[in-house]
């Protein structure tokens, strides 16, 4: 269920966000002041959107938590130790580290975030304290490529809209641990972070012929889904230094290769089986996640020694 907070006081403003997010001071000098936040609870995450009808500046201590956000309107600065990062409208970002108090100023900005616990992230990368890793951490505030910023928002959309338009507004508990993990495990692929280190003992230990075959079997289950190393490695109930311990142990490739690997046999059973009249290289190409018709013919060149044309026109 949506909670939605809406104010034109200023005071009013301070208050909410003050107990909602650590905040020890809020100015918003000489205007109008409006402010909407809501929210919506996915068990161990939060979705917010906070609409500043204002220019404004908070300054807060540690939030205690990850806050993933993006610029849908506007634009925010944050100020944390020597560090000041700026963001605009289409940006995606971390709004800063957990653990140090910062500023930002805020202005007339409709911003999206997604609040995940530490503990949730760790939990999902296979490294939570059980196994006596270190927490996980981001080490950069923005995601690595303009393709995971898009993922990152296709993601954070899907789960937004699907979990706030059903009915009563209240997903079940293990729809929204699901959803959590999803914005985790995404989390995790688009941020540079480092989860993403040199195996440890325990992963191992888990690179066994069984992890493999429950990846496989989840690969090839699913290769037709958007699906990424965190969900492999969820599936395969191993963290994802393992899964590609694994993978490079018994097969001498990646996970990914494999991924690319079945969904190019895919494409290839539908060119073999389609009309050439109604049906197009292009398209299956894309179909099955190859977005560069060049790259994938040359992929499907070095596997059955022929282009993709050749095969769709016997």
């Amino acid at each position: 269920m949506t909670v939605v907070i809406e104010t034109t006081d200023v005071e009013v403003a301070y208050q909410t966000v003050s107990s909602l997010y650590n905040v020890r001071r809020l100015t918003a000098p000489g205007e109008r002041s409006f402010l909407r936040i809501e929210q919506d609870a996915l068990g161990p995450a939060d979705l917010h959107r906070l609409i500043f009808a204002m220019e404004c500046g908070v300054d807060a201590d540690p939030l205690g938590a990850l806050y993933l956000g993006h610029v849908a309107d506007g634009k925010i600065a944050y100020h944390s130790g020597r560090e000041s990062r700026a963001y605009g409208a289409g940006d995606v970002f971390l709004a800063v580290q957990p653990d140090l108090p910062f500023r930002a100023d805020i202005g007339r900005a409709d911003l999206e975030f997604a609040v995940l616990d530490v503990s949730l992230l760790s939990q999902v990368a296979g490294t939570a304290p059980a196994r006596k890793a270190e927490p996980v951490r981001f080490t950069a505030y923005r995601p690595a490529t303009p393709r995971d910023v898009g993922l990152w928002l296709s993601t954070y959309q899907f789960v937004r809209g699907t979990f706030t338009a059903m009915p009563g507004g209240r997903p079940a508990p293990l729809a929204a641990g699901a959803a959590a993990r999803l914005l985790a495990a995404t989390a995790l692929s688009v941020f540079p972070n480092n989860a993403l280190l040199d195996p440890t003992a325990v992963d191992r230990n888990d690179a066994r012929p069984a992890t493999l075959r429950r990846a496989i079997s989840f690969i090839d289950d699913n290769a037709h889904r958007d699906i990424t190393l965190a969900d492999i490695a969820a599936a395969a109930h191993v963290t994802i230094r393992a899964l590609q311990l694994a993978f490079r142990r018994h097969l001498d490739c990646t996970p990914t290769a494999y991924l690319r690997r079945v969904r190019l046999e895919r494409a290839h059973g539908q060119l073999s089986a389609a009309d050439p009249g109604r049906e197009s290289v292009t398209a299956v190409a894309f179909r099955w996640g190859f977005a560069s018709s060049s790259r994938f013919a040359a992929y499907y060149r070095e596997a059955y020694g022929v282009p993709p044309g050749a095969t769709l026109r016997r």
